[in-house]
C-alpha cells in the first residue's frame, strides 16, 4: 500500500519553496560573507598609507591582519552552535551589525592601539557571517541547486580575498586608508534589509542554552587564538627563538586535545565533532586546508613581490592582481556544471594540478616580471583553485546527513582559515631563510679580483662622485643588486614550494570515495 502511494506523492511531498524570498536571503548573506572575507585582505595593498595614518610602527601595523583573524578563528566554529540555538537569521543579523559598528569604528581611530582594538572585535564578530552562508546552501537549498548554491559561495570565498588588494589600492588612492572601512556600510545596511526581510531559514533552539559548555569554549579559544597567533607572528619572530612563542605554542599543544576530548565526552558541546567520522568530510577538510593555503599563499606572495621587488604602488598591484580574480570568476560557472557531469575527485586532481602548474611556472621568477609575466601564473592559479574549491566542497558535505551540516560548515571555513595562516607562516619563514641563503651564496660566488667585478664597483664609484664617500656608496648599491637578487631567488623558492604542496594534495584527493547526493533526498525544511 505504501508503494502504491509513493510515487503519487514523493514530488509534492516536499515543502513547497519559495524561491523569491530564498534567494533574495541567501543574497544578502551572500553579501555579508563576501565584505567580512574582503576585510582579510582588503589592507593588504595599503598597509604603508595606514602605517603613516596613525603614527604606527612596522611591527605594529602587520596587527591590523593579525589582530582581524585571530578572534575570527574562535567565532567561525561557535557559529555552528550559535545558529542551533538561536536561529540563523538572528545570528547573522547580529553579527552583521556588529561587523559594521566595527568597521566604522576602525575607520575613526586616531592610534594604533584603538585600531588594532576593533579590528579585533570586527573580525570576531563579523566571523559568524561566513560559515552560516555555508550551511544554508547545503540545508535551505534543494539537493539538484546545492551545486549552483555551491559555485556562488565558491566564487566569493575565493574571490574576496583575490579582489581585496586591488579594490583597497585604489580606494587609498581615490580616497584615503579610511574608505576602506566605511565602504562597508552601504552593503552592510543592504545584507541587513535582506536578511531582516527574507533569511527566514530555520528555527533556533532554546533548549540548548542549558549546560553551556564553558570549558569547552575556554578551550576552544585559548587553542585556536594561541595557534593563529604562532602561525601568524612566528616567522618574524624567529619561532621558537621567541618566548611568548614558545609558550603560545605549549598553550595551544595543551588546550587543543583538552578541547578535544571536552568536544567528545560533554553531552552538550560547542562543536560537534562526529563529522569527522565520515571518511569524506576528512579528505574534504584536507584538501580545504590546501585550497586555504593555496588561495590565501598566492594572494600574499605576489603583492609582496610586486611591492618588495618592483616597488609597485597599491593601485599597481592591484591592477596586476585582478587576472587572477577575473579566471576565478569566469571559471565558477564552468566549474559548477562539470561538478555534475565529472566524478568531483578527479575535479580535484585536476584544480590542484592546474594551480600547481600555474606556481611552478613562477619559480623561473626575474625582478623584471610584471603584469604580463603573472597573468598566465594567476590564470592557471585562479581557475585551478576554483576547480579544486567547488569539487571539495561536494566531497566534503555530500554524505554528511543534515543535522550535521552548521557544525560542519563551521570546521570547513576554519580549516581554510587556518590552511591560510599555516601556508603564510611556511611561506615566510622560507622567504626569510632563502633570502639569507641567496645571498651568502652570491656573496660567496662574487670575485672581487675578477676584472668584470672590478669594473662594476669602479665605474659606481665613479657615479656617487659626489657624494661624501663614493666608494662606500658604491659598495652599498653593489650591495642592494645583491640583495634584490636574493629576493628574487627566494621568491622563485617559494612559488615552487606552493606548487608541491597543491601537487601532493592532487594525489591526496584519490583517498575519498565517491559520493554523490541522492537527488531524490528530501531538502531540508525553508520556513
Amino acid at each position: 500500500m505504501t508503494d502504491a502511494v509513493a510515487p503519487a506523492s514523493s514530488p509534492e511531498a516536499r515543502p513547497e519553496i519559495n524561491w523569491t524570498v530564498l534567494l533574495l536571503g541567501f543574497a544578502g548573506m551572500v553579501i555579508g560573507q563576501f565584505m567580512a572575507i574582503l576585510d582579510i585582505q582588503i589592507v593588504a595593498a595599503s598597509l604603508p598609507q595606514i602605517q603613516a595614518g596613525v603614527g604606527a610602527s612596522a611591527d605594529e601595523i602587520s596587527w591590523i591582519q593579525t589582530a582581524y583573524l585571530i578572534p575570527e578563528v574562535v567565532m567561525i566554529p561557535l557559529s555552528g552552535y550559535l545558529s542551533r540555538l538561536w536561529g540563523t537569521q538572528k545570528v547573522f543579523l547580529i553579527s552583521c551589525t556588529g561587523f559594521l559598528v566595527m568597521s566604522v569604528a576602525v575607520g575613526l581611530s586616531s592610534s594604533i592601539e584603538m585600531m588594532i582594538f576593533f579590528r579585533a572585535l570586527q573580525g570576531f564578530v563579523g566571523g559568524a557571517m561566513i560559515p552560516t552562508v555555508f550551511a544554508v546552501a547545503f540545508t535551505a537549498f534543494p539537493p539538484e541547486k546545492r551545486v549552483t548554491a555551491s559555485v556562488i559561495m565558491g566564487l566569493i570565498v575565493t574571490l574576496a580575498p583575490t579582489v581585496g588588494p586591488t579594490l583597497g589600492g585604489h580606494l587609498t588612492e581615490w580616497l584615503s586608508w579610511r574608505w576602506l572601512f566605511f565602504i562597508n556600510v552601504f552593503p552592510g545596511m543592504v545584507v541587513l534589509f535582506l536578511v531582516g526581510r527574507y533569511a527566514h531559514f530555520d528555527k533556533g533552539d532554546p533548549s540548548l542554552a542549558k549546560g553551556f559548555d564553558w570549558w569547552g569554549l575556554m578551550l576552544m579559544a585559548a587553542f585556536l587564538m594561541s595557534l593563529q597567533f604562532v602561525l601568524e607572528e612566528g616567522a618574524k619572530e624567529d619561532w621558537f627563538a621567541d618566548d611568548m612563542i614558545l609558550l603560545l605554542s605549549v598553550v595551544a599543544a595543551v588546550c587543543g586535545p583538552a578541547f578535544i576530548w571536552r568536544s567528545l565526552s560533554y553531552r552538550n558541546p560547542i562543536v560537534e565533532l562526529r563529522a569527522f567520522g565520515n571518511r569524506n568530510f576528512v579528505v574534504g577538510v584536507l584538501m580545504t586546508f590546501i585550497v586555504g593555503a593555496a588561495l590565501f599563499g598566492g594572494t600574499f606572495l605576489l603583492p609582496l613581490f610586486l611591492g618588495r621587488v618592483r616597488d609597485y604602488s597599491a593601485a599597481e598591484v592591484g591592477t596586476t592582481m585582478i587576472v587572477s580574480g577575473l579566471a576565478m570568476f569566469a571559471m565558477g560557472p564552468i566549474a559548477g556544471r562539470l561538478v555534475r557531469a565529472v566524478d568531483a575527485r578527479i575535479l580535484m586532481f585536476v584544480g590542484f594540478m592546474m594551480a600547481a602548474w600555474g606556481m611552478w611556472d613562477a619559480h623561473a621568477v626575474t625582478a623584471e616580471w610584471g603584469f604580463w609575466q603573472f597573468a598566465g601564473v594567476q590564470a592557471m592559479r585562479g581557475a585551478g583553485v576554483m576547480i579544486a574549491m567547488i569539487a571539495s566542497q561536494q566531497v566534503t558535505m555530500a554524505t554528511l546527513p543534515p543535522h550535521m551540516v552548521k557544525n560542519a560548515s563551521g570546521l570547513v571555513n576554519l580549516s581554510r582559515n587556518v590552511g591560510g595562516a599555516f601556508g603564510l607562516a611556511v611561506l615566510n619563514t622560507s622567504l626569510t631563510q632563502n633570502t639569507a641563503l641567496h645571498m651568502v651564496e652570491l656573496t660567496n660566488a662574487i670575485d672581487q679580483t675578477n676584472a668584470g667585478v672590478r669594473g662594476l664597483i669602479a665605474a659606481m664609484t665613479q657615479r656617487f662622485a659626489t657624494s661624501i664617500d663614493p666608494q662606500a656608496s658604491a659598495m652599498k648599491a653593489v650591495y642592494g643588486m645583491l640583495q634584490k637578487q636574493a629576493t628574487t631567488l627566494a621568491f622563485g623558492d617559494a612559488f615552487a614550494l606552493l606548487a608541491i604542496g597543491c601537487a601532493c594534495a592532487a594525489f591526496l584527493t584519490l583517498l575519498s570515495q565517491p559520493a554523490k547526493a541522492d537527488p531524490a533526498a528530501p531538502p531540508s525544511e525553508v520556513h
